[in-house]
């Protein structure tokens, strides 16, 4: 395979993404020039997709000097095709000749690159001649300006700093054992993290020892922490109530799908209902119970609407959100989402809180989570419930949360800001009782 016909597929697949906004994975599947690659020419196309996404606005703002006019003011076929080789000179170490002119050939057989092909050229010789110095650039640089304000304006410039430089690092993998996290390590050769999570570098899920038998299941650190931060506040809440220790507490998991959350609690003893409108989703939760051998009742219905036949002991809701906490994974949802498709989160939240105080029973437990820093869908949502009388904050403690003091907020929140070398999303938990 020619090595123009790579640099199509990753000009190919970052159409797909900033263009037509489909997610990463979704373009993988779609693209058909890079569905005709195969071996090391796949990943190396992916690689180059995935590098210009995960540090985009600061190749673009890197690009601007190069240009006679604005980059969005060039087709999409040719834009893509700048980024392309312009992240393979600048991050990639990719030699020059093979950077610009495998770049600039590819835009031959492309009927909608085909007449830029002169410009491409120009530009991308350029910047090897030039070469940007991307490090040089703030690391919030990386998001569109909108996002930029906002994660700063939420966690403050240091902190959206270091959400950014977390961005930049290929996230390693990390699991969630069923019982035994030491021995899954051995068993992977993974290294149990501080906070009892399985974390190895990148490789293919499925091939993995353990996998078929069940013993663990791919969950990000952070995405472990809200089940742990509820069987913490479980613990000492019930702890002097429940008169035998045979009592079963039940568990309502709300957004349930794809099911991590709902794996842990059911790993973890508890009558699990899990909840979700999407069918389609349901199923991947029902094939991860199936592989695990752990067992949970499975509702698909509205949680805004649908009520338990009796309130449960704990309830968890991971409310639909931005995911602008996972860009480490998909660093094309800073570009795919717009700031007013972000807007319409908070009132979404807001009512799935207030639905949810009526499905935890007086004295119980509910824990909300985001995997977003953003404070409107986060904080901001908690304190409009707290505020109306429906709930009072049970605050988490460093003792509940090894490894995450530095995420503990004054008002007793955790905000998952990665330290820097750290390698976990970006979530929100607060723990709640109701009033």
């Amino acid at each position: 395979m020619s090595g123009a016909t790579v640099r199509r597929a990753a000009a190919d697949l970052l159409v797909l993404t900033l263009e037509k906004r489909r997610t990463l994975d979704e373009a993988l599947t779609l693209s058909d020039p890079f569905n005709t690659l195969e071996g090391a020419d796949r990943g190396f196309a992916r690689a180059i997709a995935s590098a210009a996404l995960r540090e985009l606005g600061r190749i673009d703002l890197a690009l601007e000097p190069l240009l006679t006019r604005p980059i969005e003011a060039v087709s999409p076929a040719v834009r893509a095709l700048l980024r392309v080789g312009a992240v393979q000179l600048w991050r990639l170490g990719t030699p020059e000749h093979a950077a610009v002119s495998e770049t600039v050939e590819s835009a031959k057989d492309w009927p909608e690159a085909r007449s830029g092909g002169k410009f491409l050229n120009a530009v991308l010789r350029r910047a090897a001649r030039e070469p940007a110095d991307l490090d040089a650039l703030p690391a919030t640089a990386i998001w569109p300006d909108w996002l930029q304000a906002a994660m700063e304006e939420s966690l403050g410039p240091e902190r959206a700093e270091r959400a950014a430089r977390a961005q930049l690092r290929e996230p390693a993998l990390d699991l969630t054992a069923k019982s035994d996290p030491a021995a899954v390590a051995r068993l992977t050769g993974g290294t149990v993290t501080a906070s009892g999570s399985v974390r190895l570098g990148t490789g293919t899920v499925e091939a993995l020892p353990g996998y078929d038998t069940g013993d663990w299941w791919v969950q990000d650190e952070a995405a472990a922490l809200p089940v742990k931060v509820l069987l913490a506040g479980a613990e000492g809440q019930f702890k002097s109530t429940q008169s035998t220790p045979e009592v079963t507490l039940r568990a309502l998991d709300l957004c349930a799908a794809p099911g991590g959350k709902t794996l842990q609690l059911a790993a973890a003893g508890l009558a699990v209902t899990a909840l979700d409108r999407s069918k389609p989703r349901l199923k991947r939760l029902e094939e991860n119970l199936a592989r695990t051998g752990l067992s949970a009742e499975i509702i698909a219905d509205d949680a805004e609407t649908w009520r338990p036949a009796e309130p449960a002991d704990l309830v968890l809701l991971d409310a639909p959100c931005s995911a602008l906490g996972t860009l480490r994974r998909h660093p094309e949802g800073a570009w795919t989402k717009r700031e007013t498709d972000v807007a319409r989160f908070p009132d979404v939240q807001y009512r799935l809180l207030k639905a949810a105080h009526g499905m935890v029973r007086p004295g119980g437990m509910l824990v909300y989570c985001v995997c977003t820093p953003l404070r409107s869908e986060s904080a901001d949502v908690v304190n409009r419930v707290i505020a109306d009388g429906l709930y009072r904050r049970v605050p988490v403690t460093a003792a509940e949360t090894p490894g995450f003091n530095h995420s503990l907020t004054a008002e007793g929140d955790l905000v998952t800001v990665p330290e820097d070398g750290a390698e976990h999303d970006v979530f929100f938990i607060s723990r709640l009782t109701p009033m």
